[in-house]
């Protein structure tokens, strides 16, 4: 009987030891540094200190630190379907659009969001979301689908527009009441009195119009398939194509400062414009496939596509902020 004792404690001392210098898993931390380069990227935003993504199955990524590192917000309730554009009200208000007509708002800069509206009875996505000022929003997307919002986001009405359920992918306007819609099929609208009323004008292209851009009362970008950016300077009257060498489809912009844009898309291509929208250079960045968005942040470019965030300084990018 003593000789069993001994030899379980014997054991459960052999055991204790092993175990003791077992190799262990490091500790995860409770908010692990998030892989942005691992998302697909639908949309960026500057809010100034912090800068926002939305993309694939709801995610929202958020960087206080210029996109340098990456924290995943907090979505009540997360239903994983795709976000494709978002808007800043203010610095603490923001909203998000995505599939399924889902609308979310954020009251603390992005850190925290909740759903406002989701309609999954069609699967019709929303494509973009445009602040007209104070607390009026305009969300639009597939097949005509256009709201709006006159209390910031918190509930929204249906707008009709006679446009034969076109696609809708881009807005942009200024306080004058000008403003413009774009999308597929050439699709382009514009009002002069802050969108009661829309004219629909001549089409001057038949491929979709991903995103429109104005840089003063006059002068106007759009910009889609094909390679295919369009300037005008007598807003919508007329317009002229920019000649940029490829033919590969863009799909989003930056505001650049002192003036310019730096339109992005397929293959890695990187467009930019000068303050009056015309060429000043084009190129392509290898090895980071489609790029949907773009952000300057201080001097930084940040870019964003089917392989994540990141930031882009080589080459002629070095110059885009001067």
């Amino acid at each position: 009987m003593r000789s069993l004792i001994g030899y379980l404690v014997c054991l459960f001392v052999g055991l204790t030891i092993t175990y003791t210098f077992l190799p262990r898993p490091e500790a995860v931390p409770a908010n692990p540094p998030l892989r942005a380069d691992r998302v697909q990227i639908n949309a960026l935003l500057d809010v100034g200190r912090r800068v926002l993504a939305v993309g694939e199955r709801g995610s929202i990524l958020l960087s206080d630190d210029q996109g340098a590192s990456w924290q995943q917000a907090q979505v009540q309730p997360q239903r994983q379907v795709a976000l494709t554009a978002l808007v800043a009200l203010d610095d603490q208000r923001l909203l998000a659009v995505g599939h399924d007509g889902w609308i979310l708002r954020s009251e603390d800069a992005g850190q925290h969001w909740r759903e406002v509206r989701h309609d999954d009875s069609l699967g019709e996505p929303l494509l973009g979301v445009w602040a007209a000022g104070g607390e009026r929003v305009m969300a639009f997307g597939s097949f005509g689908k256009f709201y709006q919002s006159i209390d910031a986001g918190q509930t929204w009405q249906p707008l009709a527009l006679d446009i034969d359920s076109a696609h809708l992918n881009g807005m942009d306007g200024g306080a004058d009441g000008r403003r413009m819609l774009v999308g597929e099929q050439g699709l382009v609208l514009r009002s002069r009195d802050a969108g009661e009323h829309w004219q629909t004008l001549p089409a001057f292209y038949s491929g979709s119009l991903f995103g429109v851009v104005r840089l003063s009362a006059s002068d106007w970008v759009t910009y889609g398939m094909r390679g295919h950016v369009f300037v005008s300077h007598d807003f919508g009257e007329h317009w002229r194509q920019v000649e940029v060498g490829n033919a590969l489809p863009l799909y989003g912009h930056a505001r650049l400062p002192g003036g310019g844009l730096v339109l992005v898309g397929a293959g890695s291509s990187v467009v930019r414009l000068d303050a009056r929208g015309e060429l000043a250079s084009a190129s392509r960045i290898s090895g980071h496939g489609t790029l949907t968005s773009a952000a300057m942040v201080g001097s930084r470019l940040l870019l964003g596509g089917e392989q994540g965030v990141f930031v882009e300084s080589a080459g002629n990018l070095a110059t885009l902020g001067k």
